[in-house]
C-alpha cells in the first residue's frame, strides 16, 4: 500500500478543500508513491513523536497539526520545527496533517467531542458558505439516464439526508457541426434539432473533477454542453463547531464536573455563573473565540471551545455560559478518530496511537 492510498481515503473524511485559507495541510514531508510500513497517529509531530516512528517501524506520521505551518527558510535544526523536518528526511518518514479540513469536517474534531459529550440532534455550527456547485447538462434523451447516473454515482446530488437528486427538464437543442468536427448525430455543415434532456444536480466542490470525467467518460457528444455555477447556499454538511443537546439538562456546575470527566480536563476556565440549566451545548475544538457571537446565536446554554482570551469572556453578556477546557484538551480526541478511521479503512494493516502526550502546557 501506497502513502498516495492512505491519502486518498483521509481526503474522503477530511477533503483539503475545505480547510482554512491560513492553514498548511496535506503531504507536507515525503514521497506519495513511498510504500507504507506503519502509520503512527499523533495531535502533534513533535521530534519524539518522529523517534517513536522510528521505534516502531512506521513511516507515515498522520498529524492532527501541521508541523510545517509558515515557510521553512532554513533546515539547520535550530528549531523544534526544523529539527523535526530533518530527523523525518532522514528516516524517510512522510508526515500528512489534516488540521482544519478535519475541523470543517462532519465527523471530524467536533464530531468527536459531541461524541464524548453524547450530544443528540447535532448540527454544524458555522456552516461554510460557497462550497457548492451546480452542474447542468445537456444529453439526447436515450442517453440521458445513462450520464445522469453516472454523475449521481460520483458523488453529484448529496443533499443533507438524501441523494441521487437532480432536476430534469425535456426540450429541443441545436447545433450545427462545422468542418473537423465529428458530430455523434447530425451532419457537418447542417443545423440539427435533439431531443435533450436539461441535467440538473448540485454538488461539493471538492468532487468536481470526478464529477466532470464522469460526464465525459458516459456523454456520447463530442463537445459536451455544461454550466457550473458557484452557490451561495450554506453547506450544512461542512464548517467549523456542533451545536447539540444533553439528554438531560443539567445545573451548570454539574456540567462543569461532567465535562471534567468526559473531556479529560485538569481545569476550566469560564464566564459568569447564569444560575440556569444547561442543554443545549455548543463546541469548537482548539482556538473558537470567533464563535462566540454563533453559539449565542444558536440559543446555545454553554459554549465549549479553548484559548478564550480576558476580554472574550465578556462577550457573554449573560446571555451564554463560555468554557475554555484548553486547547489541547478540546482536540485531544482526535488521534481516537484519526486511529479508528484509517483502522477500519485498512483492517489488516498496522495503524498505531502515538503514545506521546504533547500538550506543551502543564498545570501546578
Amino acid at each position: 500500500m501506497k502513502i498516495s492510498e492512505v491519502i486518498q481515503e483521509l481526503e474522503k473524511l477530511a477533503p483539503t478543500a475545505y480547510a482554512e485559507g491560513f492553514d498548511n495541510v496535506g503531504l507536507l514531508v515525503g514521497d506519495a508513491q513511498t510504500e507504507v510500513t506503519k502509520i503512527l497517529v499523533t495531535l502533534d509531530t513533535l521530534e519524539a513523536v518522529v523517534e517513536e516512528a522510528i521505534e516502531k517501524g512506521a513511516n507515515l506520521i498522520v498529524s492532527f497539526h501541521p508541523i510545517v505551518f509558515s515557510g521553512l527558510k532554513k533546515l539547520t535544526g535550530k528549531t523544534y520545527v526544523e529539527l523535526v523536518v530533518q530527523k523525518a528526511i532522514k528516516h524517510d518518514i512522510a508526515i500528512y496533517a489534516t488540521h482544519t479540513a478535519l475541523d470543517n469536517s462532519q465527523f471530524g474534531v467536533n464530531y468527536q467531542i459531541c461524541q464524548q459529550l453524547k450530544l443528540q440532534n447535532t448540527e454544524i455550527l458555522i456552516p461554510q458558505n460557497a462550497t457548492l456547485r451546480q452542474l447542468i447538462t445537456y444529453a439526447p434523451v436515450e442517453h440521458a439516464e445513462a450520464v445522469r447516473n453516472a454523475l449521481l454515482e460520483a458523488g453529484a446530488g448529496s443533499v443533507g439526508n438524501y441523494d441521487y437528486c437532480s432536476f430534469n427538464l425535456e426540450g429541443k437543442g441545436t447545433f450545427r457541426a462545422t468542418e473537423g468536427a465529428n458530430p455523434f448525430v447530425g451532419s457537418i455543415g447542417e443545423i440539427h434539432t435533439e431531443n435533450e434532456i436539461r441535467i440538473s444536480t448540485i454538488y461539493s466542490k471538492h468532487l468536481e473533477q470526478s464529477i466532470l470525467k464522469a460526464l465525459r467518460a458516459t456523454h456520447p457528444y463530442e463537445e459536451i454542453a455544461y454550466e457550473i455555477l458557484a452557490l451561495e447556499n450554506k453547506n450544512q454538511t461542512i464548517g467549523m463547531g456542533m451545536i447539540g443537546e444533553l439528554e438531560e439538562e443539567m445545573d451548570e456546575l454539574d456540567f462543569f464536573d461532567y465535562l471534567k470527566i468526559n473531556m479529560k480536563a485538569e481545569i476550566i476556565r469560564h464566564s459568569k455563573l447564569r444560575n440556569k440549566k444547561v442543554k443545549k451545548v455548543a463546541v469548537l475544538g482548539g482556538s473558537g473565540s470567533f464563535a462566540i457571537k454563533d453559539a449565542k446565536q444558536k440559543g446555545a446554554d454553554v459554549f465549549v471551545t479553548a484559548d478564550l482570551k480576558y476580554h472574550d469572556f465578556f462577550q457573554a453578556e449573560n446571555e451564554i455560559l463560555l468554557a475554555d477546557i484548553g486547547h489541547y484538551e478540546s482536540e485531544q480526541f482526535t488521534k481516537i478518530l484519526l486511529t479508528a478511521y484509517l483502522s477500519e479503512k485498512f483492517p489488516n494493516f498496522a495503524v498505531l496511537n502515538s503514545e506521546i502526550n504533547t500538550n506543551p502546557v502543564h498545570y501546578k
